[in-house]
């Protein structure tokens, strides 16, 4: 998990150059909301590493504070779902930008970046909804679909194709120089 969280601000990192040529604010943002996300699955790292200690403490315990280390390992359990939900709340307000300029620059194919423009408010519904434990039941999960095939077509696509070179090296050579 804490791989993940490195890997999600390096991700922003890496794509804030490519993204800043097509629009700096919308580079910025992503950047930032993916620094935000990281530090919600830490925090919900943090959360489930409470459970080693408590769960020391259980062993130890007499029958009546078991119960109430039992409630506190239940707290913890739910701070590390509703951190992980806040973090793909972060994650989805960043990436519809994203998309929306993958989308318009062309970087990748277009049908790549309409499934994240789908996915990520889908993702988002979801994620609201169970944070506010609405409970709809389990075919609200079909909503991960389309932002699930954006991410694995996303990268499939930059390991075999990478972005679009003509693109890029049309917007560098429409960018002023700076220096």
């Amino acid at each position: 998990m804490a791989i993940n969280a490195a890997a999600v601000v390096g991700i922003g990192v890496l794509l804030f150059p490519l993204l800043k040529q097509h629009n700096e604010t919308i580079a910025l943002g992503y950047l930032v909301t993916r620094v935000f996300e990281a530090i919600f699955l830490m925090v919900g790292i943090i959360c489930l590493l409470l459970l080693v200690p408590l769960s020391q403490e259980y062993a130890q315990a007499g029958a009546a504070d078991a119960s109430s280390l039992q409630a506190v390992s239940t707290l913890a359990l739910a701070g590390n779902d509703l951190a992980y939900q806040i973090a793909m709340i972060g994650l989805s307000i960043g990436s519809l930008p994203f998309c929306y300029v993958l989308y318009q620059s062309k970087l990748v194919p277009r049908f790549i970046s309409l499934l994240g423009l789908i996915g990520y408010p889908a993702l988002l519904i979801l994620m609201v909804i169970e944070t506010f434990g609405l409970g709809v039941g389990p075919a609200i999960y079909i909503l991960i679909v389309p932002g699930m095939m954006f991410e694995i077509g996303f990268a499939l696509w930059l390991l075999v194709k990478g972005f679009d070179s003509t693109t890029i090296a049309s917007e560098s050579a429409t960018s002023p120089e700076v220096g």
